[in-house]
Parts: structure tokens; C-alpha cells; sequence
């Protein structure tokens, strides 16, 4: 008897929809993209996209994250944080990998924990960064 090899489909992003206010606390196993204002914090297993429209004030804990809004607080990125071109940062950054797009604003700190676990190379910055 043959298996059924039907793909599963990819699970769908969380969305919080621009002009939506939560304050609180948002939970997700999987991806979520925030175009409203979060007051709390944001746990995600998989991507957070902040769109231009979005703003956090508190923290960011996630996988991956691309941001285009605006954050004040700590982000926690286990992989890759982009800054994009209209990104406003302010805080604590704690990141494997970062990119930032010329015209993203970053002011804080940022420490960046390298792939290995033998010998971590740690990277304190201090910066105000605007392209």
C-alpha cells in the first residue's frame, strides 16, 4: 500500500492587523507579524515581522525577526535580526546574526553570541546608529 506523500501545508502567520492595540502578553509556536502597537511582550518559535506600520514597546523573543517599525525594549533573536530601511530601534539588542539596511535607527546596546559553543565569541556594541 503506497503512503499518501501530500505535503502539509505551511502554517500561516499570526497577525495582529494595523490600528489594533494589545497590551499584554502574545504567545505563538509559529510566525507573527505585528502592523498594530504591542505593549508587552512578544514570544514567537519561528519569525516576527514588525511591519513599517507596527511599534513593540517591550520585548521581542524569537527564532528570526525583520523589523521596519518601531521597537523600545529587548529583543532576544536566536538566528538572524534585519533591521530594515525604516526601522526605529531603541534598547537592547541580544542577536546571533544582525543586519541593518541604510536609514534604520538603532540606539542601545547590542551583544552578539557567535555558532560556537566551544569558545562563544561575545561583541558588546554601543551605538546610535542612523544611515
Amino acid at each position: 500500500m503506497a503512503k499518501n506523500n501530500i505535503p502539509e501545508a505551511p502554517p500561516s502567520a499570526n497577525l495582529i492587523q494595523s490600528g489594533t492595540i494589545i497590551t499584554g502578553d502574545v504567545e505563538s509556536n509559529g510566525n507573527i507579524r505585528i502592523d498594530g502597537t504591542l505593549n508587552g511582550t512578544v514570544t514567537a518559535g519561528g519569525k516576527v515581522i514588525l511591519g513599517s506600520t507596527g511599534s513593540v514597546e517591550g520585548e521581542i523573543n524569537c527564532i528570526n525577526a525583520d523589523i521596519e517599525g518601531h521597537v523600545n525594549g529587548v529583543l532576544r533573536i536566536k538566528e538572524l535580526l534585519a533591521l530594515k530601511a525604516t526601522a526605529v530601534v531603541t534598547g537592547e539588542l541580544s542577536v546571533s546574526k544582525l543586519s541593518i539596511e541604510p536609514g534604520a535607527r538603532f540606539t542601545g546596546t547590542c551583544s552578539m553570541d557567535g555558532p560556537s559553543v566551544e569558545a562563544p565569541a561575545s561583541h558588546s556594541i554601543h551605538a546610535s546608529v542612523e544611515h
